[in-house]
């Protein structure tokens, strides 16, 4: 389906060039009956036809140099139309059935550069607090922080990620002062509700993030209790430079890259130099430990093993009520082979106290997903992915490891090669192609995704202990191992 192929040449009836080949290899990948297109044809009749064009990301199409932006073809029949659509043709989230807010990146007007990192570590941990209200909807910080620099439409942000309330703001540190001003806008009407500043010491910085989102909370709903926003125990840490080495360690964490997850642990390790029961910082320590080995780039995959269990230990032992530090610690604990049920009950107490924990209710579908629970992980990957619009990828990853132990191919092909374009270095995307494609008789494709793979990794056909159902495990590791050219 093409109005137009780019760079063809006609002899006789044969044509020839580019264009036919991206063609035939689209083909390739659409479902049967489907069609998929190039960019330069969804841009040739795109609002002529009663069509709807789902960007399904890049792809490395075979013999073809460049990677081509695809397009999976939908009629616009009645069932398939998003709901409403805003004036500039994206999709509108409705709105939730409880109050929901997001709250966008603070400027820094610290007039330091270097200070970006605190600022946006304020913001995370006004989310944090906000999400302990039971009764709130929290938006997570990686969809929210999509609008970082952008002159922002608030209204057109409450519509792109489904929200009543924006709260924007900024943070101004000088010396050992702090200062964090924050306004309240409904992003239905545009009006602002609310507007103060908050003025305080670096000793008083975790009582001035909870006094913002109690402030926030008390004007959406006035008989908030002040408890529900306050944090249980003693404050993560009282020494602020290991707070202040959390924070710089952040972005690296979250970013699925070697060097990203070397860099965290580093600045992780000097904070638990300084206060050994930092529960937070413990448990991002697990996860990047995870992160090493599920990619196959630990040195030593039995240190790093007893290295990541050590910290979600002692994680769960010095998290103080931080139920996001628990959540990180449960899904560590799960993957690396202690007793799941366990895990799944730390990570369910989390989300009941804290149900706008995006990434908690992510790390409960993993939970689920190596359980064999695979119709539980979909729907707590999809309540992520509601709580966290803009940031798709690892639920995507999931859900369509989920199609596949489902046996769900042609399902769990498309959610893959969605997450792939966002998450290029995550090496089990590449696995679950390849044992997908293998197990669909397509090995050409299989093999190709095997040689993604070993670009990223050394290990391409790794023990897979942590999905604990014994005939999923295989039904994963024989369509790799037929993909790797392994024995089967």
């Amino acid at each position: 389906m093409a109005p137009s192929l780019p760079c063809c040449r006609v002899e006789g009836d044969d044509i020839f060039g580019d264009g036919v080949n991206v063609a035939a290899r689209l083909e390739g990948l659409a479902e049967p009956g489907g069609v998929c297109v190039s960019a330069r044809v969804e841009e040739d009749v795109a609002g002529r036809l009663d069509l709807i064009f789902d960007d399904i990301g890049e792809q490395n199409l075979k013999n073809i140099v460049r990677p081509v932006r695809v397009y999976r073809v939908r009629r616009a029949i009645a069932e398939n139309k998003p709901k409403s659509m805003s004036v500039d043709g994206a999709p509108v989230l409705p709105l939730p059935d409880k109050p929901s807010i997001a709250v966008l990146p603070f400027a820094n007007m610290s007039g330091d550069p270097e200070q970006e990192y605190f600022a946006d570590g304020m913001v995370e941990e006004i989310i944090t607090a906000l999400s302990r209200i039971r009764w709130l909807f929290v938006i997570a910080r990686n969809s929210s922080f999509t609008y970082k620099g952008q002159a922002v439409d608030v209204k057109r942000v409450g519509r792109e990620l489904g929200v009543r309330y924006v709260l924007e703001g900024s943070v101004r540190k000088a010396g050992g002062r702090v200062r964090i001003t924050g306004q309240l806008i409904d992003a239905i009407t545009g009006t602002h509700l609310w507007v103060d500043r908050f003025d305080g010491t670096l000793e008083d910085i975790f009582e001035l993030q909870d006094k913002v989102a109690l402030s926030v909370a008390g004007v959406i709903e006035p008989t908030v209790q002040a408890a529900e926003i306050r944090r249980s125990g003693n404050q993560p840490t009282n020494d602020l430079t290991a707070y202040d080495l959390y924070l710089r360690a952040l972005p690296h964490a979250y970013a699925w890259e070697r060097e990203g997850a070397l860099a965290a642990l580093d600045l992780l390790g000097q904070a638990i130099e300084r206060d050994v029961n930092y529960g937070p910082a413990l448990s991002i320590m697990a996860f990047c430990h995870l992160q090493l080995d599920l990619n196959g780039w630990a040195e030593d995959r039995e240190t790093n093993r007893r290295r990541a269990l050590d910290f979600a230990q002692r994680a769960v032992r010095g998290a103080a009520g931080d139920f996001g530090a628990l959540a990180l610690a449960a899904a560590a604990l799960g993957y690396f082979g202690e007793d799941i049920g366990v895990a799944i009950g730390m990570i369910d107490r989390a989300l009941a106290r804290n149900p706008s924990f995006a990434q908690g209710w992510s790390s409960s579908g993993w939970l689920r997903l190596w359980a064999g629970q695979t119709g539980l992980a979909i729907e707590h990957f999809e309540t992520s992915a509601r709580l966290n619009p803009r940031a798709a990828a690892s639920n995507l990853t999931g859900i369509g490891q989920a199609h596949f132990l489902d046996r769900q191919f042609h399902d769990a092909v498309e959610k893959l090669l969605m997450a792939r374009h966002a998450l290029p270095f995550n090496a089990m995307i590449y696995r679950f192609l390849a044992s997908c494609y293998a197990h669909m008789g397509r090995l050409d494709d299989a093999r190709e995704m095997v040689q993604h793979l070993r670009a990223i990794t050394s290990v391409e056909v790794p023990d897979a202990t942590q999905y604990r159902n014994p005939e999923q495990r295989e039904l994963f590791l024989s369509g790799l191992r037929l993909a790797a050219g392994e024995p089967t």
